[in-house]
């Protein structure tokens, strides 16, 4: 039986359409079964190595100065060290050494299970491979306090472009609607116990 070239032809390009269609299916469906080339996954950061000798440590002849916001609070900082002033807050920072504190407005206290679940949540889920030591109640001359003791990579350096290994405390202290965030910031292993107490026991609510 004679086939005419026409229809033979269009046989060709049929099969050769269907075969096509068949396999971008099966390409599809391995894709969808998980056998399909793997897809890169974003990676999160590695904590850095504790520095051997790490700089940092504040001099117990350190001088400290009262800073007194028009935001209604005091604190004593290091005199020396650099301040930056900002909208709901300050920062005084020397090297990797920091001082951070920020106000605004809370309605109720922080307990220490509610800081886990909302700041201490945010924190893990940030850069530079946070990892939470400690989440604890502290009494403070300003009145209680949730202090969160972490770990963290540093920004890297904006001469050297090196980043080191931070220690923080960070402490929530609230009054009357009012929450106060103050971050202590040093290399980790640095031997700043004292002068950290110092600093957060002069926190105070000003009329």
């Amino acid at each position: 039986m004679n086939v005419p070239r026409e229809a033979a032809s269009g046989r060709r390009r049929l099969a050769r359409g269907t075969g096509g269609s068949a396999a971008a299916l099966l390409f599809a469906a391995a894709l969808t079964c998980g056998f399909g080339p793997a897809l890169a996954q974003p990676q999160r950061a590695l904590p850095l190595a504790v520095e051997k000798n790490p700089p940092g440590d504040i001099p117990d002849s350190q001088v400290f100065v009262i800073f007194r916001s028009d935001q209604g609070y005091s604190i004593k900082a290091p005199e020396g060290w650099a301040r930056r002033d900002r909208s709901g807050g300050v920062s005084f920072s020397d090297k990797y050494n920091a001082l951070d504190l920020e106000v605004g407005a809370r309605a109720v206290a922080p307990t220490v299970a509610s800081v886990r679940a909302q700041e201490v949540a945010a924190l893990e889920h940030g850069a530079g491979a946070v990892h939470v030591l400690s989440v604890a109640r502290r009494a403070l001359p300003a009145g209680p306090a949730i202090v969160v003791v972490y770990q963290v990579n540093s920004a890297p350096n904006a001469v050297t472009g090196k980043a080191i290994r931070l220690e923080n405390e960070r402490l929530y202290i609230w009054k009357d609607g009012r929450l106060a965030t103050l971050t202590l910031s040093a290399p980790a292993g640095a031997d700043n116990a004292d002068q950290w107490r110092l600093m957060a026991g002069s926190f105070a609510w000003r009329p």
